[in-house]
């Protein structure tokens, strides 16, 4: 191996307390679980109690900000000198920022979500035509403009500072405005740990959420495979492994060419059970349950349950928004590293409105498919089969199906290629901020990073 493979990037004050959290928080909590599931639940809703306003009001303004630079003559500027152009196609920079952002999610709420709050909605009578609606007014909103307004705004402000400007491609880098040189120092430093912290334990959580359904879908296909914890470090073992290769290989040869797999399979998906469902249905409440998004988004955004108290909002609204938030170092400076080249205009479209549309129609061909089994069909044990466990939802849907083993099948290959993805490029993005910002490190770097991410979350399971 050559001394250039071995060299190292590393910028120490970053890294070093990065892995040493790491390592204090993993140790703690397995060694006493019980105690450390009551700090973070206790934490969790005294955030919620006192901040969730903030929460929502800071989300707000990001997504008003960022239309409205969009929209002023500040679109036109380019994230690069004048004369850059995109490095990636459209189809590809979406396929990337896509598969980046939640395409897990997705396959973990796109059912599951829209049942579960016709069972048991924020307000008004449960399994009723108003609940569905509800429901789906819901799904759309957390998974619509506001997300990608979070990931939006951290990523423009990083591929501005860092391609118009010269700056690290760090979240440092944003504070430049306010402190000037002194992002090189120790404030810098603490924020990009934090940004290190936010993105790892992050991808952590949602590797719980992939394996949790993939082992759904295998105890599916196969039911002589158990679900249980064994199952599921396997499978964090398997995609950690994958995700290594990936890695190794780079962003183009990695991460771009599974991003496309992943909108190749999520598409074809998609499209089967949009013909073989209720396909004037869908199409039907995919633009009314559009327009009432559009006319409810002020009032449901600034709406905190101020007058009926309850643990929805927080379990719901604020846990998917403040996931967001966690997981907005890692895909805004993904985001902004394929971004070069592009003007303000163009990304924040590309970014917020794309996304949010094949978003919408996900959850029309899913959530309305399902609701409209239970509702018009009868299916109604989809129901408790979702309250018992929400990763069977999407396998649960498919068994009424024509050829359920294969789409099953499928859909397994979809969850592992789209977390291969997301914790490829998200220890690319790690990588890159414990090194200063610096986007040319050496492989073992990244493996280090990828590897952690598996480690963490196999510990945590």
């Amino acid at each position: 191996m050559t001394k250039t493979a071995l060299r190292s990037t590393i910028l120490l004050p970053v890294f070093l307390p990065a892995v040493v959290i790491i390592l204090l928080l993993v140790i703690g909590t397995i060694s006493n679980p019980e105690l450390a599931g009551q700090v973070f639940s206790v934490t969790l809703k005294w955030i919620t109690e006192t901040f969730g306003w903030f929460y929502m009001l800071s989300v707000a303004i990001f997504l008003v900000f960022i239309v409205c630079v969009a929209a002023s003559s500040w679109g036109n500027i380019k994230l690069g000198p004048d004369h850059a152009q995109p490095q990636y196609s459209f189809a590809e920079w979406f396929a990337m920022l896509f598969s980046a952002g939640y395409g897990v999610a997705l396959l973990y709420f796109g059912v599951a979500e829209p049942v579960l709050h016709y069972a048991s909605p924020p307000a008004g009578a449960a399994e009723t035509v108003d609940a569905a609606k509800q429901a789906m007014q819901i799904a759309f909103f957390h998974w619509g403009f506001h997300i990608w307004a979070i990931y939006g705004i951290v990523g423009l402000v990083l591929a501005y500072f860092a391609f118009r400007h010269g700056l690290p491609l760090s979240i440092r880098s944003a504070l430049y405005p306010l402190i000037g040189d002194k992002i090189y120092g120790p404030i810098g430093h603490t924020v990009d740990v934090f940004a290190i912290l936010g993105t790892l334990f992050g991808i952590a959580t949602t590797l719980g959420l992939s394996v949790t359904q993939i082992n759904a879908g295998l105890h599916y296909l196969w039911p002589s495979i158990p679900i249980n914890t064994t199952v599921q470090i396997t499978a964090i073992a398997i995609i950690t492994a994958a995700a290594t290769l990936s890695v190794v290989a780079g962003m183009d040869k990695g991460v771009k060419r599974l991003s496309i797999v992943n909108m190749t399979l999520a598409v074809s998906l998609m499209a089967f059970v949009f013909f073989i469902g209720p396909t004037i249905h869908i199409l039907e409440s995919f633009l009314q349950n559009t327009g009432s998004y559009l006319s409810g988004i002020v009032e449901r955004t600034f709406n905190l349950q101020a007058y009926s108290r309850s643990d929805w909002i927080g379990n719901w609204t604020l846990f998917i928004f403040g996931w967001t938030i966690a997981w907005a170092p890692f895909v805004g400076m993904f985001i902004a590293k394929i971004s070069r080249g592009r003007t303000i205009r163009q990304f924040v479209v590309g970014v917020m409105l794309v996304p949010t549309i094949f978003t919408f129609l996900w959850f029309s061909v899913f959530g309305d498919t399902a609701l409209n089994l239970i509702m018009n069909e009868g299916f109604n044990t989809l129901i408790t089969d979702v309250q018992a466990n929400q990763a069977v939802a999407l396998f649960q849907l498919f068994e009424v199906l024509p050829l359920s083993f294969i789409i099953s099948l499928l859909t397994v290959i979809l969850i592992i290629t789209f977390f291969v993805t997301s914790s490829d490029s998200g220890s690319l993005v790690i990588d890159s901020l414990a090194s200063g910002g610096n986007i040319n490190t050496p492989a073992w770097q990244r493996v280090f990073w990828a590897v952690l991410e598996g480690a963490v979350a196999a510990v945590l399971l």
